[in-house]
C-alpha cells in the first residue's frame, strides 16, 4: 500500500507540474491601460491615401523586380506609418486563415476596451495586418494579411460595438516588416493597432442608440 501512495503522490505532482507548464505557456493578454498608453500620444495625422496604399500593396507583392533587394532591405512601403502611436498585438489565428483563434478574443476585447477609453474616443484607428516571410507567394501574403485586418476589425466592431468610423484595415503583407533584420520572425506577424487621424468634432465616437419607438400623437377632438 506504500508504494501506492507515493506513486499517487508522484502522478499528483507531474499532473501539476504539467497544468503550471501549460498556464505559463497560454497567452497572457495586454491590460486595457497598457494599449491605452500606446495609443494616446497622437500628435498630427499622416498625409497617407488608404485606397491608394491598398492598391500599391497589391501591385508591389505582385511584381517580379530582377533588383529585389530581398526582404532584409526591402524599403517600408508606408515609413509615415512607423511615426504613429502603435500597440502590436500577438493575435493567434488558423494556420492560413484569417480565423482567430479562441485564445486571442480577450486580446482583441481589452483593445475594445481601450478604443472607448475617454482619452482615445476622439481618434480612429489603423488595423494593420502584416506576415513574416515564408514559403508562400507575397502576393498571397498580402491578401491573407488584408483578410486578417478585416477580421479583428469585423470583431470590433460586431462583438463590442466599435463605430466602423472609427476602424480601417490594411494588410501590409511583406511590404513593411517589423523587424527587417528578421524577415521570418514570428514578430512580422504581429497585428499593430495604430492611432490615425482625430474624429471631426460632429461625428460621435460611440455607436447611436436605438431610437426608441415614436411617441402617440394625441387624438384630435371633434
Amino acid at each position: 500500500m506504500r508504494a501506492v501512495k507515493h506513486t499517487t503522490a508522484g502522478i499528483g505532482i507531474a499532473l501539476g507540474l504539467a497544468l503550471l507548464a501549460g498556464a505559463a505557456g497560454a497567452q497572457t493578454a495586454p491590460t486595457r491601460d497598457d494599449i491605452v498608453g500606446k495609443l494616446n500620444h497622437f500628435e498630427e495625422a499622416p498625409e497617407v491615401d488608404l485606397p491608394a496604399l491598398k492598391q500599391q500593396v497589391m501591385e508591389r507583392a505582385k511584381a517580379r523586380i530582377k533588383n529585389d533587394p530581398g526582404p532584409v532591405n526591402r524599403p517600408l512601403i508606408a515609413p509615415d506609418l512607423a511615426k504613429l502611436p502603435a500597440f502590436n498585438a500577438q493575435i493567434q489565428f488558423d494556420a492560413d486563415t484569417p480565423i482567430i483563434q479562441p485564445e486571442s478574443y480577450q486580446t482583441v476585447g481589452r483593445i475594445a476596451d481601450a478604443m472607448v477609453h475617454a482619452s482615445l474616443l476622439p481618434y480612429t484607428f489603423l488595423i494593420v495586418g502584416h506576415v513574416e516571410s515564408n514559403q508562400k507567394t507575397r502576393e498571397a501574403n498580402a491578401i491573407l494579411s488584408q483578410r486578417r485586418a478585416d477580421a479583428i476589425r469585423d470583431v470590433l466592431v460586431n462583438t463590442f460595438k466599435i463605430s466602423t468610423k472609427r476602424l480601417q484595415p490594411i494588410g501590409l503583407g511583406e511590404e513593411q516588416f517589423l523587424d527587417r533584420a528578421k524577415p521570418t520572425s514570428a514578430v512580422n506577424g504581429q497585428l499593430q493597432i495604430l492611432t490615425f487621424a482625430k474624429l471631426p468634432e460632429d461625428e460621435p465616437a460611440r455607436p447611436a442608440a436605438a431610437a426608441g419607438p415614436a411617441a402617440k400623437k394625441p387624438a384630435k377632438k371633434h
